[in-house]
């Protein structure tokens, strides 16, 4: 796999001297292209062995191209705020938008790769890894994203030989560690693993790239025709429609019962238990709450549920229980601008909380298989494809102790006309209703033909949807905090 990396690829100065500034000309007007344009990000991802010029290469690409449209992050060790987070977070919240580039020095595949290397992880989890790497690397791909995966290689001798000329040279004798030595030291263990992460990875949509490292000006042109290739072909397909793409259709219902038709909309509890009950499960999810176990978990509850089933109302009923410093509350709206330039999952990925902390989203990502599904915001084969991206994602939330609370509140046709009503005629209540609300209430069926598939897709063993029956808003509401009690009461167990 590494073979045409040792070959001792080398450019005179002559050539080099020629040829960078036409590159760095045409790397210009295609990053200017594709300000204009902002119809995708690029994303590029520097990896590969030390000393074979990932940092020189990283600098090189920022002093060719234009500032105001390319960042960097150097992505070391994780942070404290990082560590309480899933390990995609410090990836997905330095994004780029639509328009931009953005480098990244280090990749979601240097844990992985150094925890394997030093036996901290078997191959199973490596192999895990890889996947989920894969999988979001599909979702950023089919959301118009271009991945440039570059390996910087070099052959054992080299490695040796450029580490000593860097820790002989007094300006570069800093760039060697202790920690580089020890890595040629596991030179053959480094490339046993690489070579897997590479074969299992480098797919159609995000290939790696492999350039031999050691002469500098090979090592830069390469990379600088790589990137200008790929934003050119890529600003040239940009307009280009995706197919649609094959998938299982959504479970047509022959004989008209589904899931939320077996939801018995009658039961209720009346004022006075409804008090006692909310009295005691409040007190409960405060206890909770505040138990030194809670501050090793962390907590995210979305509600989803019919326009005006009583999503607010439930809400407050929990942050009522709730000290206000550890709380967050998240309502969704249509995307801004800023969140348009992301993958549609971005808006959420930022939102994560930390370790000890609860964040209630009021709607959440599900919008992309209902009401995006519903109103054709996006394609078929976009809401189709989310399914997967959503479970992923949950099961990254879950895998980092992170307890996910999905409520679904339901009511019946004749209730939600009933309550738009009253919202006409109550003053203070009057701002909740809009023509949108209207709009929904007619395409009944459709909505409900969305929630169905949505349950039948997403609704799994570690992250299972609670379906509230909410025509009796007591009964809601203590239905909710019952669940939340006990989804965090069992977390804290384990």
């Amino acid at each position: 796999m590494f073979e045409s990396a040792e070959l001792g690829h080398k450019i005179d100065k002559e050539t080099y001297d020629k040829e960078v500034p036409l590159l760095r000309e045409a790397l210009l007007e295609a990053q200017m292209d594709l300000a204009r344009q902002a119809k995708f990000q690029v994303i590029i991802l520097v990896s590969g062995v030390d000393g074979a010029g990932r940092g020189e290469t990283v600098n090189l690409l920022n002093e060719w191209m234009d500032p105001r449209f390319i960042q960097t992050h150097g992505m070391g060790d994780p942070s404290d705020e990082e560590l309480d987070r899933p390990m995609m977070w410090r990836f997905w919240r330095e994004l780029p938008p639509k328009g931009r580039i953005g480098v990244f020095l280090g990749s979601w595949y240097t844990w992985p790769i150094l925890n394997r290397v030093a036996g901290n992880t078997k191959t199973a989890d490596l192999d895990q890894s890889l996947e989920r790497a894969r999988r979001l690397e599909t979702m950023l791909t089919a959301e118009g994203a271009l991945i440039l995966k570059f390996w910087m290689h070099l052959s054992r001798e080299k490695q040796k030989k450029r580490l000593k000329l860097l820790e002989k040279d007094p300006k570069t004798r800093w760039r060697v560690t202790e920690r580089d030595w020890e890595h040629y030291k596991r030179y053959d263990k480094f490339q046993v693993v690489s070579e897997s992460v590479i074969r299992h990875t480098s797919t159609a949509e995000a290939p790696w790239t492999i350039v031999e490292g050691f002469d500098a000006r090979y090592r830069g042109l390469t990379v600088g025709k790589v990137v200008l290739d790929a934003i050119r072909k890529h600003l040239d397909e940009a307009g280009t429609k995706m197919t649609e793409v094959f998938a299982p259709p959504p479970l047509p219902s022959i004989d008209r019962l589904d899931i939320l038709k077996t939801l018995d909309l009658s039961q209720k509890i009346d004022k006075k238990n409804y008090e006692a009950e909310l009295e005691k499960y409040q007190g409960k999810l405060a206890l909770l709450t505040r138990s030194p176990k809670f501050k090793e978990i962390t907590v995210i509850a979305l509600f989803e549920g019919n326009d005006a089933a009583g999503k607010g109302g439930a809400i407050r009923r929990i942050t009522g229980a709730l000290d206000a410093r550890y709380y967050n509350i998240i309502p969704v709206a249509a995307p801004t601008e800023e969140e348009r330039a992301q993958p549609y999952l971005w808006r959420f990925w930022r939102h994560i909380p930390r370790r000890g902390r609860m964040t209630i989203f009021d709607r959440s990502w599900y919008g992309r298989v209902l009401v995006e599904r519903v109103e054709d915001f996006c394609s078929k084969t976009d809401w189709m494809r989310a399914y997967s991206e959503i479970n992923d994602f949950e099961a990254q939330l879950v895998r980092h102790k992170i307890v996910v609370v999905k409520c679904w509140l339901s009511i019946s046709k004749d209730e939600q006309l009933k309550r738009f009503k009253e919202r006409e005629e109550i003053g203070f209540k009057r701002f909740k209703i809009t023509e949108e609300d209207w709009r929904n209430h007619k395409k009944w069926d459709e909505y409900e033909h969305a929630v169905c598939d949505m349950v039948d897709r997403t609704s799994t063993n570690i992250a299972p949807w609670t379906l509230v029956e909410a025509n009796d808003k007591y009964f809601a509401r203590i239905k909710i905090l019952k669940t939340v009690c006990r989804q965090i009461e069992t977390a804290m167990k384990n």
